[in-house]
C-alpha cells in the first residue's frame, strides 16, 4: 500500500453472511482479532436460506448459542430430490429447522462482534495484493454508506473470502474454480396477495411446482418447466417470468399476486481446486457452487466456518503446529465433494422429466431401506462426517463426538457444552489422571481437562477418555498417553515449557 493502512488486523473475513459472521465468531473466541468487511449497508431483506440441518444446530449448541436463538419451528419432512426423506439422525437436533437468514445473520453478529469482531459495512472490495508477510486489501465506498471513507484500506495476516458464488476475493486472489454451468433452473418467487394450494414437490406433465404459506400470509412458489434451459434475461428475474411458467406448469394465475423477493437457482456445480492460496482462504459459497437443494449450502458453508475458525485462531496466535491451516482444505475439501455429488444426484431427480420416473420409483424403494435412509439421513444432516484418521484408530477419532449428557463438579453439562469456551478439551469419564496429566503442557488456554460421568439412564458411551478438538471432532480416544500426546501435537502445537496449574487447565464445564 502506498501508506499507512486504515485497518491492521490479523484476519480480514469478506462478507458478513452467515458464512462470515460464523467465522469471525470463531476467530474472536479463538483469540484472534478480526475484521469482516461487507458490501450492504444494512441487514438483509429477503429470506434466501433457511434451513438448519442437525449437525449446525449442534455447532450452535457448542457455542451456547442456542439459548439465544430459542427453538426454532421444525422445518418438516426432509427429502431427497423430492421424494421424501426421514432425517432423524442420532442427534438430539434431529430433523430440519426453520430459521430466517436475517435471523441467523442477526444472531451470528451479535455473538461476534460480542466476542470482539468488527463488522465494517458499506465498503465493497476491489483490490488485493499477497506479500511475504500479508494480504493488503482496498475497497470503496457504496453509495448510501455515509459518512464512511470513500476507500478504505485493509492490511491483514489472512484474508477469508466467505463473500458467495461470485466471490471478489476468489477471482482477485486466481482460485481456479472447475465444474459445470447450470443448464436447468428453479424460479422461485416470495409472494403475497395469491391464494394457492401447498404444493410438495408436485410433478406435473410439463413440470415441478412447489409453494407453501409463510408467515404473514407470504407464499413462497417454485418452478421448474421440464427441459426449459437456463434463462438469459438482462437482470433480475422478473415476476411476469415465473408467473407466466406456474401457469403452464399449474394452471393456476398467480398474476395478481405482489412479488416481494424473485431469483431463480441453478444446477451449476462447482468447486476450487484449494481451499487456500497462501494467505488467503475460501469458505462457504466462495468455495464451491452448488443447487441450494433441502438447505445443504447453508449448512455446507457454516461447518466450514467451524473446521476453520480454531485452526486459523491458532495459526495467527503462534500456536498451531505444522500442517494445521493445510487441514482445514484437506478435511474440507472431501467433505465438500461429497455434499456436491449428493446434490447433484438430487438435481436429477428433482429437475428431471418423465424419463426420470423409473429411477423416482426405484429410489423410493431404496429409501424404504433402513440403511440407505439412515445413510442419506446423515449425509444430508452433517453429522457422519469423519475427517481422515490412524487406520488402527478408535472408530471414533475422526467424528464428531456423540451428545452425551454430563454431570461435572460445575453442575448438570453435555458433550457439546464443555466446547462453549472454543478449546480443545480432554474429556474423561474414566477417571484417569495419567491422562489428565499428560496434558498439562498444552494447558496454557489451548486444552481444557473435564472430569465427568455420564447420565445413568442414557446409552453407554462410546469411550472413556477422549480428546475433543474446538469444532468437536474427536482427535484421539482410549488410547496410550503417548498416541494423546501425538494427538496434542498435531491438533494443539507443541508443548509449553512453562506448565499451568491444575487451577488453569480444569474447565468450568458449561462455562
Amino acid at each position: 500500500m502506498d501508506r499507512t493502512p486504515d485497518i491492521d488486523t490479523q484476519v480480514l473475513v469478506v462478507g458478513a453472511g452467515p458464512v462470515g459472521l460464523m467465522l469471525a465468531g470463531e476467530l474472536a473466541l479463538g483469540g484472534a482479532d478480526v475484521v469482516v468487511l461487507e458490501r450492504r449497508t444494512g441487514p438483509l431483506t429477503e429470506s434466501r436460506a433457511s434451513t438448519l440441518h442437525a449437525r449446525t444446530m449442534e455447532i450452535l449448541d457448542q457455542r451456547g448459542l442456542l439459548a439465544e436463538l430459542g427453538t426454532p419451528p421444525a422445518g418438516g419432512a426432509g427429502h431427497f430430490g423430492g421424494t421424501p426423506l426421514d432425517l432423524t439422525t442420532a442427534s438430539p437436533y434431529s430433523g430440519q429447522w426453520k430459521v430466517p437468514q436475517v435471523r441467523t445473520e442477526e444472531l451470528l453478529e451479535c455473538w461476534a462482534t460480542r466476542l470482539g469482531a468488527r463488522v465494517v459495512k458499506g465498503h465493497l472490495l476491489t483490490d488485493l495484493r499477497t506479500t511475504e508477510r500479508a494480504v493488503e486489501a482496498t475497497a470503496e465506498a457504496e453509495p448510501g454508506a455515509g459518512g464512511a471513507a470513500a476507500t478504505l484500506r485493509v492490511r491483514a495476516a489472512y484474508v477469508v473470502g466467505c463473500d458467495g458464488e461470485t466471490s471478489t476475493v476468489r477471482r482477485l486472489a486466481g482460485f481456479d474454480f472447475p465444474g459445470r454451468d447450470a443448464t436447468r433452473e428453479l424460479l422461485r418467487a416470495d409472494v403475497a396477495g395469491v391464494d394457492v394450494p401447498d404444493r410438495r414437490f408436485e410433478r406435473h406433465p410439463k413440470g415441478l411446482a412447489i409453494s407453501a404459506r409463510g408467515p404473514g400470509g407470504v407464499t413462497r412458489v417454485m418452478v421448474h418447466e421440464y427441459g426449459a434451459t437456463v434463462g438469459h434475461e438482462p437482470g433480475p428475474v422478473s415476476f411476469a417470468r415465473v408467473a407466466a411458467a406456474w401457469q403452464r406448469v399449474t394452471g393456476d394465475d398467480i398474476s395478481a399476486g405482489t412479488p416481494l423477493w424473485l431469483n431463480s437457482f441453478g444446477d451449476a456445480l462447482r468447486q476450487v481446486s484449494q481451499y487456500r492460496r497462501g494467505r488467503v482462504l475460501l469458505a462457504g459459497d466462495a468455495a464451491h457452487h452448488q443447487m441450494p437443494v433441502g438447505g445443504q449450502a447453508l449448512n455446507l458453508g457454516l461447518q466450514d466456518a467451524a473446521n476453520l475458525g480454531w485452526k486459523l485462531a491458532a495459526e495467527v496466535r503462534g500456536t498451531a503446529g505444522p500442517g494445521l491451516l493445510d487441514s482445514y482444505h484437506a478435511e474440507r475439501h472431501p467433505a465438500g465433494r461429497r455434499v456436491l455429488d449428493n446434490i447433484a444426484a438430487q438435481a436429477l431427480l428433482l429437475l428431471g422429466g418423465a424419463g426420470t420416473e423409473q429411477l423416482r420409483l426405484l429410489f423410493g424403494e431404496l429409501l424404504r431401506k433402513p440403511r440407505v435412509r439412515a445413510h442419506l439421513a446423515g449425509t444430508i444432516a452433517g453429522v457422519d462426517v469423519r475427517y481422515a484418521a490412524e487406520p488402527d484408530g478408535h472408530r471414533l477419532v475422526g467424528a464428531r463426538v456423540p451428545h452425551l449428557r454430563l454431570r461435572t463438579a460445575a453442575g448438570p453439562s453435555s458433550t457439546f457444552a464443555v466446547l462453549r469456551p472454543g478449546r480443545g478439551v480432554l474429556l474423561d469419564l474414566g477417571g484417569r489422571p495419567s491422562l489428565s496429566r499428560a496434558t498439562e503442557p498444552w494447558a496454557d488456554g489451548r486444552v481444557d481437562v473435564v472430569a465427568a460421568t455420564p447420565e445413568r439412564d442414557r446409552p453407554a458411551p462410546e469411550f472413556t477418555c477422549a480428546l475433543l478438538r474446538p469444532d468437536g471432532h474427536v482427535a484421539w480416544a482410549d488410547g496410550t498417553v503417548p498416541e494423546l500426546k501425538a494427538a496434542l501435537r498435531r491438533w494443539f502445537g507443541p508443548p509449553s515449557r512453562h506448565r499451568a496449574g491444575a487451577s488453569g487447565r480444569r474447565s468450568a464445564a458449561a462455562s
